[in-house]
């Protein structure tokens, strides 16, 4: 039985201690957060114990999920890292670079398993395609959320874009070669749009546009390669191939056209989406790396990976500011 603590016990924390309670061979020994009255309500609705104090947590539990504010990650995953613990943190993996790196080296000397929690990696739109061959050759990408002052104490790219970032990198099997970006602070001191380019050694190019401050909410992704494309709707759980059709395809729709090179068949399929809850699915997948001893998923290297393209994007845009 593995025993889990949760730090952090907000609108996210409350998600994860659900999900956890469904979990099988886990055990929740407690919470720890610092809002008396967050903990007073989470404490009677779950009947799960309060802890006054983290590091008594720490001690009780053989894994700990990190749902806390942003700025608190590196303080909490270090103190459990030192005592043996694993460690699940929700994204972006800590507040600045240097924390950032400091818990990657902390985790590699010790062994304990480490997952970052980038939800979008088992959005099941997206679970939809990974029988698929990815060699993308331009991406693009529209992230936009309505406003919602929580968890505005971090820019867009930190906290929407990053998701995508993370995904990019994930597909996309080569270096970044450059990046150029500009954004702008609307409500918050933060950018709350922002558009960022990601060019990489293969000639991959990634155009990503995020917004807190819209309308209306979408969450797209769409990826162009070689007689192919694919587009995820990572919000409506819906994806989309339409590629040069094979011999043996069963798809949804085709159709024939004339190109310089001859007639060409283009067929459209709508791949099965998995019924998976993204949440549960990422612990889940956690607590497996630790049971099998195997590699977590979205490792703390992704996680530095994802937060370094995101920090070279905001001083894109802190320099572009400056400029003007």
């Amino acid at each position: 039985m593995l025993k889990v603590g949760v730090f952090g016990a907000g609108h996210l924390g409350k998600f994860h201690l659900n999900n956890w309670k469904e979990i099988a061979d886990t055990e929740i020994v407690g919470f720890f957060d610092p809002n008396d009255d967050t903990a007073i309500e989470v404490a009677e609705k779950y009947q799960i114990p309060r802890f006054l104090d983290a590091a008594l947590l720490i001690e009780a539990c053989d894994a700990i999920d990190v749902a806390a504010p942003t700025n608190f990650h590196f303080e909490i995953c270090e103190a459990a890292i030192k005592k043996g613990k694993h460690v699940f943190v929700e994204k972006p993996l800590a507040n600045t670079m240097t924390e950032a790196r400091s818990l990657v080296k902390l985790a590699a000397e010790s062994g304990i398993k480490f997952q970052v929690g980038h939800v979008e990696r088992f959005n099941p739109a997206y679970l939809a395609v990974q029988e698929l061959e990815l060699n993308p050759m331009f991406i693009e990408v529209h992230r936009l959320a309505q406003f919602n002052p929580r968890g505005t104490e971090v820019s867009v790219i930190l906290d929407l874009m990053i998701h995508d970032i993370d995904i990019i990198l994930s597909i996309v099997k080569s270096d970044v070669k450059s990046i150029s970006a500009s954004g702008v602070g609307v409500m918050t001191e933060t950018p709350d749009i922002a558009n960022a380019r990601i060019e990489f050694d293969n000639g991959c190019v990634a155009n990503l546009t995020s917004s807190r401050i819209s309308m209306k909410k979408m969450r797209k992704m769409r990826l162009f390669q070689k007689d192919s494309y694919i587009g995820i709707d990572f919000l409506n759980k819906k994806t989309e191939i339409i590629k040069l059709k094979e011999s043996g395809d069963s798809n949804v729709f085709a159709f024939d056209i004339e190109t310089p090179g001859g007639k060409k068949t283009i067929a459209i399929a709508n791949p099965v989406i998995p019924e998976v809850n993204a949440i549960r699915r990422e612990l889940e997948e956690f607590k497996d790396a630790i049971i099998n001893n195997t590699k977590t998923i979205v490792s703390e290297m992704d996680g530095l990976m994802a937060m370094d393209v995101a920090h070279q994007i905001l001083e894109k845009i802190g320099t572009n500011i400056l400029e003007h």
